[in-house]
C-alpha cells in the first residue's frame, strides 16, 4: 500500500463526513461508527483532540503546509498530512513497525479538521517552518 493515501474507503468517509457536516453542522452516527470500524481506537481520541481544537495548520508564504497537533499529553506533534507521517511514537509503532493502524489519532485529528473546517489557521515565516522542521529531525536522531 502507499503510505501517502489512504485506503479509498477511508477517505470516502471522510468525505462523507464533510459532506455532512456541511450540509447540517454535525457528523451522523453512522458516520462516527464508521469512523471506529475503519480506524479502530485511534477515532475516539481523534474527535476529542479536534472538539478541543488543537490542530492547528502552519502555512508559509510559499505556500508549504504542516500541521501540528497538541496531544492529550500536552506535547505538539508535527503531522504531514500530504505523505501521512507523524512524529508521536504511536505512529512509528503501530502504523509503521507493525502495521497494525492506518494512523495515528493525530493525524486523523489532522483529517477530521479539515473535513469539519476546525482547524486553527497560523502564518508563519519560511524561516519558523524549517526551524520546526529541523527541530523533529534533532528530536529524532
Amino acid at each position: 500500500m502507499d503510505r501517502s493515501t489512504l485506503p479509498a474507503v477511508a477517505e470516502e468517509l471522510l468525505r462523507e463526513i464533510k459532506k455532512a457536516f456541511q450540509e447540517t453542522s454535525q457528523v451522523p452516527d453512522e458516520l462516527l461508527l464508521g469512523l471506529k470500524f475503519i480506524f479502530g481506537p485511534a477515532a475516539i481520541p481523534a474527535l476529542d483532540l479536534v472538539d478541543q481544537r488543537s490542530v492547528t495548520r502552519l502555512r508559509s508564504p510559499s505556500g508549504r503546509i504542516l500541521y501540528q497537533v497538541l496531544g492529550s499529553s500536552g506535547k505538539l506533534y508535527t503531522c504531514y498530512s500530504s505523505c501521512h507521517f507523524c512524529t508521536c511514537p504511536a505512529f512509528g509503532f503501530s502504523v509503521l513497525q507493525k502495521s497494525e493502524s492506518l494512523l495515528c489519532k493525530h493525524i486523523l485529528a489532522v483529517y477530521l479538521s479539515q473535513a469539519l473546517g476546525a482547524c486553527q489557521e497560523l502564518a508563519v515565516s519560511e524561516e519558523q517552518l524549517t526551524n520546526i522542521l529541523l527541530a523533529e529531525e534533532e528530536d529524532e536522531g
